[in-house]
């Protein structure tokens, strides 16, 4: 897809139609944008900053296994040249489980990334790096766990924290047993743990908190913060049943809590089916967005909160019916919230949006973008700078000619909603 106003109507589903109605409801405008990335690219994920300005961190492949994790910072008008942050022949390359930026309120920037540590598929550490220079240049990298054992360490959230930290949170391998059993989710295999711990501005490590010793192996974390500082962390969780749904610790007042399900699914599943979930916090209001496939059904639901994440609401099903998930969420100032998924249509495979109320539920949905060639959109991301949103994902490159050459590109689509003051 070139770079054009999304213009198009397929399979039924409203395609960035400008000016209409359903549109309407999500979007005064909507447009791609250019982007800084070139070559055979994965992974894209998006940031704002303190100043309002956008990073773009993604990462960029070279031959069969050298790859870098790049950054660049886009100002409303134009992308900064992209800079390297890690590179290398040992970068752990994962479609779900991918780097990610945040800035801190001083303007520093951290990026996070995973690198292996040892021979198996499976042996990989978080690393975490920072800019004092509004990304010009990066600090050694900071590794947030220190078990020092070799093994899976991945899927972290980083958050701003108090007196200029960085709060990072994660999923832990080191209750696994080594081994082939590792990562099988066997009854024999042990247990992901979800920890968390502060970087501190001078990179000392706080406390290694484990928040719970049994969680889904390979689902994404997500993570933010309320009006009052609590922080809201959702997280596919497991039993010993093997039920999969979707849970939320909260650090109030400095303390964690225990875990509390939320969404009350059921989904009993013998392996990790790869589908994090998303919350995001506008003052005291929340949301939460998680993929299901309870009862043998597929489903994105998701619910609100008005109590800091304290409670929600009753889960509300908002797909049309063929969702693959990979859900990302904004919380808007005025109480709704924009949703994205992925879906199975006619069409394809089909990147949708919807604006979203505790009330109301889902609006009807537009479909940002449709792949027509397989499962190519990896994890659509969002973010929200002033009343634009900009949405990050992939699809299959063409050459010049405008054919299929076997890689990925990178897009992003730049849309704005009208917020409440």
């Amino acid at each position: 897809m070139t770079r054009r106003s999304l213009v198009s109507l397929v399979a039924g589903i409203t395609l960035g139609l400008i000016g209409s109605p359903v549109v309407a409801q999500v979007f005064s405008t909507l447009a791609e944008i250019d982007v800084p990335s070139t070559g055979v690219v994965e992974e894209p994920s998006l940031v704002t900053l303190a100043d309002g300005r956008v990073m773009m961190s993604w990462t960029e492949l070279s031959g069969d296994t050298y790859a870098a994790v790049e950054t660049a910072i886009y100002d409303g008008a134009t992308w900064s040249d992209p800079v390297t942050v890690a590179e290398g022949n040992d970068l752990f390359i994962s479609y779900a489980d991918f780097s990610s930026a945040v800035g801190l309120p001083d303007g520093r920037i951290a990026v996070s990334w995973l690198r292996m540590n040892g021979d198996s598929y499976y042996d990989y550490d978080v690393n975490i790096a920072i800019s004092d220079d509004d990304g010009k240049t990066w600090g050694s990298p900071i590794v947030p766990h220190r078990d020092g054992l070799v093994t899976q360490h991945g899927f972290v959230t980083l958050l701003p924290d108090a007196k200029e930290g960085l709060l990072a949170m994660w999923l832990d391998g080191r209750a696994y047993e080594t081994g082939d059993t590792f990562g099988s989710d066997g009854a024999d295999a042990g247990a992901m743990q979800l920890r968390a711990t502060t970087v501190n501005a001078d990179r000392t490590l706080s406390e290694d908190l484990l928040l719970d010793d049994m969680t889904c192996t390979c689902c994404q974390t997500s993570a933010a913060v309320t009006a009052d500082g609590t922080v809201l962390l959702a997280y596919r969780d497991r039993t010993v049943d093997e039920v999969r749904d979707i849970s939320v610790v909260r650090r109030v007042d400095g303390t964690w809590t225990a875990p509390k399900p939320i969404s009350g699914d059921g989904w009993e599943i013998d392996g990790c089916p790869v589908n994090g979930p998303a919350i995001s916090t506008s003052g005291d209001y929340a949301s939460l967005v998680w993929f299901t496939g309870a009862g043998g059904v597929p489903s994105v639901k998701m619910a609100f909160s008005d109590d800091q994440g304290a409670s929600f609401g009753p889960a509300r099903k908002i797909d049309l019916g063929g969702p693959a998930g990979r859900v990302d969420l904004l919380q808007l100032n005025d109480g709704s919230a924009l949703v994205s998924w992925v879906e199975w249509t006619a069409a394809g495979e089909v990147l949708l949006t919807c604006r979203a109320t505790a009330t109301d539920g889902c609006g009807d949905p537009i479909a940002i973008a449709v792949n027509r060639t397989g499962n190519a959109m990896g994890f659509p991301r969002m973010t929200v700078a002033g009343e634009d949103v900009y949405i990050a994902w992939t699809e299959p490159s063409t050459d010049a000619a405008g054919r299929l050459d076997g890689g990925t590109a990178i897009h992003v689509a730049r849309g704005q909603v009208n917020l409440a003051e």
